[in-house]
C-alpha cells in the first residue's frame, strides 16, 4: 500500500453537518466505541455499517459469544451474572482465572510476540470492561454448556472460559445496538466507508457510498472498527499464502479489509502477524461465507475426543495437545495444508454423548457405520486401507490404564506413535462409529495497524494520526500464530471502549470554548 495525499476539504465534498465522532463498523468493537464516545461527552455519534441491516454486526454476529475475562472466583463472576443460583454454585468448581493465567496464555499462544503494552491493557481491563458492558445493557451467563464438564457429580470449568454473552453473537449485537439507539447513536446501514477525509491537521471525516450516493461526512474524530481482510479472497492469498483464497469464511462477507486499506493510505504503520489468521475446523460443505441461520454451528470442535485423518488416512495433529480453547484457532491452518484441504474427525460410541451441539445440526457432513471397515469405505476421499492401519496402530497405543477425565489435561495419551495423542485418548472400538468432514474456516486475520495505549492509530514515523482511532480485528500486534478462545470479543470490547473514549475527548477538544 502506498501513502496517498490528503483529501482537501472543499464545500462540494462536505456533505451535510459534521458529527463529533464517526465509527466505521457496527460489530462489538464498533458499538463499544460508539457507546464510550457518547459517554465521554460526544454530542453526536454516527456508526457506518457496510452491510444491510439484516446482516449487520460484522463477525460479532457469527460468534458463539464466549468472552475471556479474569476472575478470582464466583464473587467476580457474580458481578457479571448476579443471578447464579446458590444450589448450582454448591455443585460447581469455578476455579479462578487471574491476570497471571491470562498473561501466560497470551504469551504462550503467541510465542511471546504479543505487544506487552496492548496485552497489559487487554488483561487488566477485561473484567472492568465486561462490567461496563453490563451497565450498557449486555447480559451475560455462565458457560456451563460449552466450558464445564460434570465429573463425579460436580461441574468443573476448564480452559479459562467461564462467561459468555446471553444469546451468543446475535444477542450481543442486538443488545449493543439497542443500547446505541437508547443513547441517540445513529446506525446507517448499507453505507460503506470508502476513504478518509484528511487535511494537514489530521483526519476530519469519511467519504461514504450510501443509498443517496457518494458523499462526505465531516467529523471531529473517526474510529475504524470494521474488521480485518478475512472476507477478501485476493488479500487472503496475498498475505496468508497459497490456497487461502479457497478457504471458507466463518463470518460476514463484508470484512474486505477496507478499514485497513484506508488507514494505510493515511500513513498508518502496518503491525502484527500479516500472514497469520484465526482459522478452525469448519464443515466441508458449508457455504463460502457464514450463514446466520446456522451461526457458529458449522464449527467442529470436539476433536480432542477422537482422531482426525487426512486423505491419506493418516493423523496429522495431536488432537489432545491441549484443551480445544488453545488449539482450535490454529488447527484450521493444519487442515488447509492437507491433501484436498479436508479431513475427517472420527469418534466411537463411547464419546458420542460428549460431542458439542454443533455435531447434531441438520446441516452437517457426516457418515455412520457399525464397523471400522464399513466406515473406511464411507470416508469420501480417504485411503481406506491406510485409514484402518492408522486406527489399529492408534488403538494399540492408547494408555488405557490412565483414567479419562475431560475436565483436566488427563495425560491419557498414546505410546509409541510417531505422532502422539497427549490427552483424552480412547480406543475406537465401540460401534456405532461416526465421522465428520471438515475443511478450513477463517475467522479473522491477525495483521492490522499499530495503535497507542489510547487507541490512536500510529503513523510510520511513530506518532499518532490526529483524529484517527482503531479497535477490533484491525488492531495489529495482539495475536500471533494462535489465539486463546474467547479473547477476540474481549479484545474488541476493551479496545473499542478505549478508542471511543479518546475519540470522544479529541472531538470535544476541537470545539470552540
Amino acid at each position: 500500500m502506498t501513502y496517498a495525499p490528503p483529501h482537501r476539504m472543499t464545500p462540494e465534498n462536505e456533505g451535510g453537518p459534521p458529527v463529533d465522532v464517526i465509527v466505521v463498523g457496527a460489530g462489538n468493537a464498533a458499538a463499544c466505541a460508539a457507546l464510550a464516545a457518547r459517554e465521554a461527552g460526544a454530542g453526536s455519534v454516527l456508526m457506518l455499517e457496510a452491510a444491510p441491516e439484516a446482516e449487520a454486526g460484522g463477525n460479532s454476529t457469527y460468534t458463539a459469544g464466549a468472552m475471556r475475562v479474569t476472575y478470582e472466583g464466583i464473587d467476580d463472576l457474580r458481578q457479571l451474572v448476579p443471578d447464579v443460583p446458590d444450589d448450582l454454585v454448591a455443585v460447581t468448581d469455578f476455579g479462578s482465572y487471574g491476570a497471571d493465567a491470562f498473561f501466560d496464555d497470551m504469551f504462550r499462544m503467541t510465542q511471546f510476540r504479543t505487544d506487552p503494552e496492548l496485552v497489559e491493557i487487554l488483561v487488566r481491563q477485561s473484567l472492568p470492561t465486561l462490567r461496563w458492558m453490563r451497565e450498557q445493557g449486555v447480559r451475560f451467563q455462565l458457560s456451563f454448556g460449552r466450558q464445564a464438564y460434570k465429573v463425579d457429580g460436580r461441574f468443573r470449568f476448564w480452559g479459562g472460559l467461564a462467561c459468555e454473552v446471553w444469546g451468543g453473537g446475535p444477542g450481543l449485537v442486538e443488545m449493543l445496538h439497542a443500547a446505541c439507539a437508547a443513547r441517540g447513536i445513529e446506525i446507517r446501514y448499507a453505507t460503506p466507508a470508502l476513504d478518509l477525509l484528511r487535511d494537514d491537521a489530521g483526519v476530519r471525516g469519511v467519504i461514504v457510498a450510501g443509498p443517496e450516493g457518494r458523499r462526505a461526512i465531516r467529523a471531529g474524530s473517526v474510529v475504524l472498527a470494521c474488521g480485518g481482510f478475512e472476507s477478501n479472497a485476493e488479500m487472503r492469498a496475498r498475505y496468508l499464502g497459497p490456497d487461502w483464497d479457497l478457504a471458507k469464511v466463518r463470518g460476514t462477507r463484508f470484512n474486505m479489509g477496507d478499514g485497513i486499506r484506508m488507514a494505510l493510505e493515511a500513513g498508518a504503520m502496518p503491525c502484527g502477524h500479516w500472514s497469520g489468521a484465526h482459522a478452525v475446523g469448519w464443515d466441508r460443505d458449508a457455504p463460502a461465507y457464514g450463514d446466520l441461520a446456522v451461526g457458529d454451528n458449522y464449527q467442529k470442535h470436539s476433536y480432542p475426543f477422537g482422531i482426525m485423518v487426512n486423505a491419506n488416512g493418516e493423523r496429522f495433529v495431536d488432537e489432545g495437545a491441549d484443551f480445544r480453547n488453545y488449539t482450535y484457532a490454529r488447527y484450521g491452518r493444519e487442515v488447509l495444508r492437507q491433501p484436498g484441504m479436508f479431513a475427517w474427525q472420527v469418534f466411537d460410541a463411547k464419546v458420542l454423548p460428549m460431542l458439542r451441539d454443533e455435531y447434531r445440526i441438520r446441516e452437517v457432513t457426516k457418515v455412520t457405520a457399525n464397523t471400522l471397515e464399513e466406515l473406511a469405505e464411507r470416508l469420501d476421499g480417504v485411503d481406506p486401507a491406510r485409514f484402518l492401519e492408522t486406527v489399529r496402530a492408534y488403538n494399540a497405543a492408547v494408555q488405557t490404564s490412565v483414567p479419562f477425565n475431560p475436565a483436566i489435561r488427563d495425560g491419557r495419551g498414546t505410546e509409541g506413535l510417531p505422532l502422539p495423542k497427549s490427552n483424552w485418548a480412547n480406543r475406537l472400538d465401540q460401534a456405532p462409529f461416526e465421522a465428520y468432514a471438515i475443511t478450513c474456516g477463517v475467522t479473522f486475520t491477525f495483521g492490522g495497524v499499530k495503535v497507542s495505549d489510547r487507541g490512536e492509530v500510529i503513523d510510520r514515523a511513530g506518532t499518532a494520526i490526529p483524529g484517527l482511532y482503531s479497535a477490533g480485528e484491525m488492531v495489529g500486534g495482539i495475536f500471533y500464530h494462535n489465539y486463546p478462545g474467547g479473547t477476540g470479543l474481549t479484545s474488541g470490547a476493551v479496545f473499542g471502549k478505549l478508542a471511543g473514549e479518546n475519540a470522544g475527548r479529541h472531538a470535544l477538544s476541537l470545539q470552540p470554548a
